[in-house]
């Protein structure tokens, strides 16, 4: 089997930040967007619960947002070191901007987390809000030190 793309990228040099994973569709119209919170194998992670969390935050809030119809997928990665946003038809501007909305958002966000019940979640218990809160209030300087320029590994 071939390599998948992400494979592919030096995860010894990676640094938190928002970058271009790949582009796909007929036209380059759907990007993946790799939101990368930790360093690699540093020994930093973000918790189950921690990412849980966020996972539910940053969905709803990319998908309530006013580049909704152009969000495809939010998800964690599983070494827990960020997330992944795939989006069709938004500009690299465009989704920075989102994710730099959303991690203000969630860096404040002290509400009920959405979707956290038996019904909508096979694993609702599994959430730390502060840590979600700390964690993105963290990341919110990276992403807005960064331009829709410069957002490739």
């Amino acid at each position: 089997m071939d390599r998948i793309a992400s494979f592919c990228v030096d995860h010894t040099t990676l640094l938190p930040g928002m970058y271009l994973s790949r582009q796909d569709g007929p036209h380059g119209e759907i990007l993946t967007w790799d939101v990368r919170m930790k360093r690699p194998n540093q020994g930093s992670y973000l918790s189950p619960a921690a990412a849980h969390t966020l996972e539910h935050l940053f969905a709803t809030y990319a998908r309530n947002s006013q580049y909704s119809s152009g969000v495809v997928y939010v998800g964690p990665m599983g070494c827990l070191t960020g997330f992944y946003l795939v989006t069709i038809g938004l500009t690299p501007a465009q989704a920075l901007q989102l994710v730099q909305d959303a991690f203000a958002w969630m860096a404040r966000y002290d509400g009920e987390i959405p979707g956290a019940s038996a019904v909508e979640c096979g694993n609702y218990r599994m959430m730390d809000p502060v840590a979600a809160r700390v964690e993105a209030a963290a990341m919110v300087p990276v992403l807005q030190a960064l331009d829709a320029e410069h957002l490739h590994y």
